[in-house]
């Protein structure tokens, strides 16, 4: 099995009270997650971008199409313990600290005793909460909350990890600390999908993005080969002034400059996304 994630033609329409049409949250979606590779899904809101986790998690069921979790139908209930899932908000008991917490929800995932201790452990080492594991939560920042909240997803130890909006609220030193906690999890050989819209950190840690919009796929892809402007090219020179390439290499060579580089120039993450959300929007300006 190549791929961790796959969704065909994915459908998910909600309906009123009398069972009307009322919201196509999402309409035709193919989408194709890897194993073992950080794919990060960006959208604005009302783009689909929960309902397709909830799809994922089991939680809501489609109205047409196919959807494969690890393998299996997100309705098997057995394949529950292949996934991880931090929401938006980690909801946890203020008034327990990191190992009550954690021992807790050890208990209902019905680990042994032995093996609930070394995970606790483990997991705590993972986030970097081993010095502060006595703590009340209660008394933790937003960064540590939401590194527990993590800790409580990986306490099982899960091949695929779903994150919504992982760095939310979070200043530029814990939204560090959570992404690099993701990229330890890419080196074990986890999946990671991760919903957000803080688009300039997906750009440096995701290997392929999918960009939604009004529950549809508008582009997916390599990062890089996204954001690179192929049809057009930079030329960065020192002590030299512009010209043809040709004439440029023959000049440096004459002229003592030194040729930095020759290569297709990048757009940002964030520009794309909004070029694309206004190209379909219908709003240019």
């Amino acid at each position: 099995m190549e791929n961790a994630i796959e969704i065909k033609a994915l459908k998910k329409i909600y309906r009123d009270f009398w069972n009307r049409p009322k919201v196509t949250a999402v309409n035709g979606l193919d989408l194709t997650v890897k194993k073992g590779e950080i794919f990060g899904m960006l959208g604005p809101n009302g783009s689909g971008k929960t309902t397709v986790l909830k799809l994922l998690l089991g939680l809501i069921f489609p109205s047409s199409g196919s959807i494969k979790v690890m393998g299996a139908s997100p309705e098997n209930i057995g394949n529950k313990k292949n996934i991880g899932y931090m929401p938006e908000e980690s909801y946890l008991y203020g008034f327990l600290n990191a190992d009550e917490i954690l021992d807790f929800y050890g208990k209902l995932n019905a680990m042994p005793e032995k093996i609930r201790k070394k995970r606790i452990n483990e997991v705590l080492d993972i986030v970097g909460l081993s010095e502060a594991r006595k703590r009340r939560v209660a008394d933790y920042s937003k960064g540590m909350s939401r590194r527990i909240g993590l800790a409580q997803v990986l306490l099982k130890d899960p091949d695929l990890v779903l994150l919504d909006e992982p760095t939310i609220g979070l200043d530029p030193i814990g939204a560090g600390e959570i992404k690099n906690i993701i990229k330890k999890l890419k080196d074990r050989g986890k999946t990671v999908l991760l919903s957000s819209h803080l688009l300039a950190e997906v750009q440096t840690i995701c290997d392929r993005i999918a960009i939604l919009y009004n529950g549809k796929l508008v582009r997916e892809g390599n990062v890089d080969d996204l954001l690179t402007e192929g049809n057009k090219t930079e030329i960065i020179v020192s002590g030299l002034k512009t010209g043809d390439i040709d004439k440029i290499k023959e000049l440096i060579s004459g002229s003592g400059g030194d040729l930095i580089s020759v290569d297709h120039p990048s757009e940002t993450l964030e520009s794309l996304f909004i070029k694309l959300i206004r190209e379909k929007s219908g709003k240019n300006n």
